[in-house]
């Protein structure tokens, strides 16, 4: 327990450091301030060099200059702050002790460790702050019979063996991130050649898709002028059996489509329920809110219903013996309904069988390039039967298709690659290595995950499906201010990178989950902490080598705060 300012005041008077010799410098004075206390016979303040003391008046436990640099080695002038409540204080620039002490505290030499400053409050207070003041001399007048031995020798090694072990720490996890930046433009060049390779696959499949797209249109035009047996034709019963085949294939692909649409809502459903079920399991029945218990009460009378519902026998097995196509062996027959009729196409084909070859070919030519000249200036009516080609055009077609389909799938794949090579992955694109890789770590009943450049997830011990707590968006910077810690893992203080997660799954009434996942170098990829900053706003801490972009230089001493 720390003395009160009045039993410090009163040791201190009791043991206030004898006045200054000429070969001596006064207790508490840091080396930056020596040239003020350089031996001779005044002093002058160091903020007011107009108001000059006697020598002896410094060290004397009274607080004579207004900035209170005639005090380095008391406690005298500790109620100086600039953060202090205004008091009357003759003297002061302000009028108050709101001001700023000139010195930032008493020095500490701590030989065989590091110099620093402990706060003129902590002086003579009964307490050894070996935190900071390692040899002990701030306490030099025994208050309350407290005497501090110097620790410095033990405390200096410790702290050089930890510095060591740390620096070591950071020069693995610099070569680390230098592996890992060397992987990642690798990875990137993989990427740009892909890309190129993908551009020349698309200008040649453009090139490939116009040749067949003219080359069908070609095929069409020499096929419109040609007279083709149709299917369905042979009179009125054809075209009856056509129209019948097509409105059972299309009531066919109707029935699939409703199948498929009903798979998909019988997977929601489940889906559904089984969030209902872990909530019913999960949630606490002690927790007074009648909307949830109204909702678990819901769930209960659902399921119940749903236990005694039956489905009607044998109802799947009809819907796929109806969903099988029509043949020989299943469905309807058709070929036994087709007529074997003369149509006028077999009438001219059979016709130009009689000619002989060089005039049959002649006529042909000429009729046909006849019929399509008159069909193309609307001279003449183009009698094809209508979803009726022939292998030719078909083939072409299914060519042209075929050729379609495979540009616009580089064109995807294309699409993909270049935003990927947009995408932030941070400096020397050093996210990239670990795009898709996660790392995790268990808090209390959870098990916390972070997939990088990817999303966070929440897994419940118990089972059961995952929380989303956030989709990757972007890369920010963002000062933290934590306590550095000794093993390292730690966010420390400083500008440090944050990767945000948004647009998570909702909370229970309440907004989307985030996450904000601060970075910190260190040698391998480990989750460090998580907690709930606020409702469904969440904090991961987490060491990466990718966050070593800037070493970090040994953290200075710390003073301790003034209270």
């Amino acid at each position: 327990m720390r003395q009160s300012y009045s039993l410090v005041l009163a040791g201190t008077f009791l043991s206030a450091a004898a006045p200054v010799s000429a070969t001596s410098l006064p207790r508490g004075v840091g080396p930056e301030f020596i040239k003020f206390f350089e031996a001779k016979e005044t002093f002058s303040c160091i903020g007011h060099p107009e108001i000059k003391l006697s020598i002896k008046q410094v060290n004397d436990n009274t607080c004579d200059c207004p900035d209170g640099s005639d005090e380095p080695g008391t406690a005298a002038c500790a109620y100086l702050d600039a953060l202090s409540p205004p008091q009357p204080f003759t003297g002061s620039l302000t009028g108050t002790t709101n001001t700023t002490n000139a010195l930032p505290g008493f020095w500490c030499a701590n030989a065989g460790h590091i110099g620093a400053y402990v706060p003129f409050m902590f002086v003579n207070d009964g307490h050894c702050d070996y935190d900071v003041c390692c040899d002990g001399t701030e306490e030099y007048s025994g208050v309350g019979g407290v005497k501090c031995e110097n620790k410095c020798a033990e405390i200096g090694k410790e702290y050089r063996r930890v510095e060591a072990a740390r620096k070591d720490a950071i020069d693995k996890a610099a070569k680390r991130r230098k592996t890992m930046a060397k992987e990642s433009r690798e990875l990137r060049r993989r990427v740009e050649a892909k890309v190129n390779t993908l551009k020349d696959e698309v200008k040649g499949l453009e090139i490939r898709k116009d040749e067949l797209e003219q080359k069908l249109h070609e095929i069409e035009r020499s096929e419109k002028g040609k007279v083709v047996k149709g299917e369905g034709s042979g009179g009125k019963l054809g075209t009856l059996l056509n129209l019948a085949k097509t409105r059972v294939t299309e009531l066919r692909e109707t029935l699939e489509d409703v199948v498929a649409h009903r798979n998909e809502l019988q997977n929601k459903v489940k889906e559904l329920e089984g969030i209902l079920s872990r909530f019913k399991e999960e949630y606490n029945p002690n927790f007074n809110d009648e909307g949830v218990k109204r909702a678990v009460k819901s769930w209960e009378d659902y399921a119940a219903n749903l236990a005694n519902e039956a489905l009607p026998d044998g109802l799947e097995a009809d819907i796929k013996e109806v969903l099988v196509e029509d043949s020989e062996t299943s469905g309807i027959n058709w070929k036994e309904f087709e007529e074997d009729d003369v149509s006028d196409t077999d009438i001219i084909y059979n016709f130009e069988a009689y000619l002989p070859d060089a005039v049959r070919e002649f006529i042909h030519g000429k009729l046909l390039s006849l019929r399509v000249w008159m069909i193309e200036n609307g001279l003449m009516a183009d009698n094809n039967k209508p979803n009726t080609e022939s292998r030719l055009v078909k083939a072409a077609r299914e060519a042209f298709n075929s050729a379609n389909g495979d540009l616009l799938d580089k064109k995807r794949q294309l699409d993909s690659e270049q935003k990927d090579l947009e995408k932030d992955y941070g400096t020397d694109d050093i996210f990239r290595v670990l795009k898709d890789k996660c790392v995790s770590t268990e808090v209390g009943e959870y098990e916390y995950e972070l997939c990088w450049m990817d999303k966070t997830n929440q897994k419940s011990k118990k089972g059961g499906g995952h929380t989303n707590m956030g989709n990757f968006v972007r890369i920010d910077k963002e000062m933290a201010d934590d306590e550095e810690r000794v093993d390292g893992k730690s966010l420390g203080k400083g500008l440090r990178m944050v990767l945000r997660y948004e647009n998570g799954q909702g909370c229970w009434n309440g907004p989307q989950r985030r996450t904000d996942v601060w970075l910190a170098c260190s040698e391998t990829e480990e989750l460090w902490k998580v907690s709930e900053s606020e409702k469904c706003v969440y904090k991961m801490e987490v060491g990466t080598p990718a966050a070593c972009d800037e070493l970090l230089e040994p953290p200075e001493p710390k003073d301790k705060d003034e209270l």
